[in-house]
């Protein structure tokens, strides 16, 4: 199983037999250090799909994480065992990753020089401008109506409206869902295709503008239950 797509060909620090990023020498059967440009996708021999099997996944998963396992080092040097260590922390890592839909789009994502933490666009979608500034009008209120000690039908009114708010924003949440699952399989396809970079690109960008909308609106929920729990 090769660990990365683009890694430069090596040798076995072992035997010298040539190496492409394999967890362990073809020829003398050694574990090999990490390339230093990992790919996820190919670490357990997979395209870089956005539609994976999650049994199969979690098959490979096990099968890698036995032949990394401890115990079959114990023998072996310390650089070995390290180098084993090595690769079985990335393992989980390559997992967990994989093994969630976002998390795994926005790996492809950064792999592309696309999306970098701290650096997600936060502005307000167009279309959802107008809604965002009522939102936030009833937020206002809720937390000026509460430090005023409100009376409880007028909190009353608030909480619902908030309630509401936040059913109508959770659907938008699965709307975006369902975008990107549609621009997942289109991604699949593009790479059945051999598809050319600028088709690629335009479902990168297309992917990364759905994230945006997705975080902005996953923060905007997580304010409003933040708000309703603090008045209950």
């Amino acid at each position: 199983m090769s660990v990365s797509t683009t890694s430069v060909a090596a040798a076995c620090w072992n035997c010298g037999a040539p190496t492409s990023g394999e967890h362990f020498c073809s020829a003398c059967g050694k574990v090999q250090p990490l390339p230093r440009d990992a790919d996820y996708f190919a670490f357990f021999g997979l395209p870089q799909k956005l539609g994976i099997d999650a049994a199969d996944l979690e098959q490979r998963f096990h099968a890698l994480s036995w032949k990394l396992h401890p115990d079959n080092f114990v023998r072996a040097t310390e650089a070995e065992r390290k180098l084993s260590l090595e690769r079985s922390s990335q393992l989980n890592d390559a997992y967990r990753t994989l093994a969630d839909p976002i998390a795994r789009v926005e790996y492809l994502l950064e792999r592309e020089g696309m999306r970098k933490e701290g650096q997600q666009k936060q502005q307000a979608p167009p279309e959802l401008l107008e809604e965002v500034f009522e939102l936030n009008e009833s937020l206002d209120e809720l937390r000026s109506a509460r430090q005023a000690g409100g009376d409880a039908a007028e909190m009353a009114r608030l909480t619902k409206t908030l309630e509401s708010a936040e059913k109508h924003f959770l659907e938008k949440l699965e709307g975006v869902d369902a975008e990107l699952n549609a621009l997942f399989v289109s991604w699949d396809a593009a790479l059945d295709a051999s598809a050319d970079a600028s088709a690629r690109r335009k479902l990168l960008d297309r992917m990364n503008a759905a994230l945006n909308r997705r975080s902005y609106i996953r923060n905007l929920v997580a304010g409003v239950q933040k708000e309703l729990a603090e008045s209950n």
